[in-house]
């Protein structure tokens, strides 16, 4: 047998396809493992993430844009990918061969996401909070999930909602005091295939309810609501 090195033919886009590809073939149908493997040879090393529209990857491997989003979520469901907050689909670590440069300007965004959820929490009258440690971390939890802003901000409003017409309807309970409180609605809204539409019409629907609630209260909350207002 030959003891020389092993020498590639062509070393641009090599990909070391070792136990991270074997277990992911284990865990796909042939169709997401297809899509996998397009994924991992077109992301970059460094990050281990690839900016791509379905349209792009379907025309790439010859398949409609339909059965490439059904595959996604599958990769999505087994948690081989993930899908970041600026887009990129990322591929965790676990099926991930190389090791990942520290980003400092990931930290920052990260920082800056959980910045903008806190800005998006307080922003209610019902929620009276100082956004902890705890929420903090839950909100880079998030960040690392890959969840969105824009599913940050409906789980919130529906979640504001929903505590509104309690409030209202009961004229007791209490108000909202942890980010926590809509880490379910986190994963309800992601699941729910619903129109823009609808959700602009929760959003109108929780203004409305939010100012019955905030005239309802008695007058000596009227200065904790200003201040809340005005936070």
């Amino acid at each position: 047998m030959n003891s020389g090195r092993m020498r590639l033919k062509c070393t641009a886009g090599w990909f070391a396809a070792g136990r991270e590809v074997s277990e992911a073939m284990a865990l796909l149908s042939d169709g997401a493992f297809k899509l996998f493997i397009w994924l991992c040879l077109h992301a970059e090393r460094s990050r281990g993430a690839v900016a791509a529209d379905p349209k792009v990857i379907a025309h790439a491997l010859g398949k409609t844009e339909a059965e490439i989003t059904t595959n996604l979520g599958d990769l999505f469901q087994v948690e081989i990918c993930r899908r970041m907050p600026d887009g990129w689909i990322e591929i965790n670590n676990r099926f991930w061969p190389y090791e990942r440069a520290p980003s400092p300007l990931a930290e920052q965004n990260a920082d800056a996401y959980a910045g903008k959820v806190r800005e998006l929490m307080l922003a209610r009258l019902c929620v009276r909070s100082v956004f902890s440690a705890a929420d903090h971390k839950l909100a880079l939890q998030l960040y690392h999930r890959g969840i969105p802003l824009q599913v940050v901000e409906r789980a919130i409003h529906l979640g504001c909602l929903r505590k509104y017409a309690a409030l209202l309807n009961n004229h007791a309970g209490t108000p909202i005091t942890s980010l926590h409180y809509f880490n379910l609605l986190f994963t309800e809204v992601t699941a729910l295939k619903i129109s823009d539409e609808y959700w602009s019409y929760v959003a109108f629907k929780l203004r409305k309810l939010e100012q019955m609630w905030s005239q309802s209260q008695p007058t000596s909350d009227t200065g904790l609501i200003e201040e809340l207002e005005t936070k």
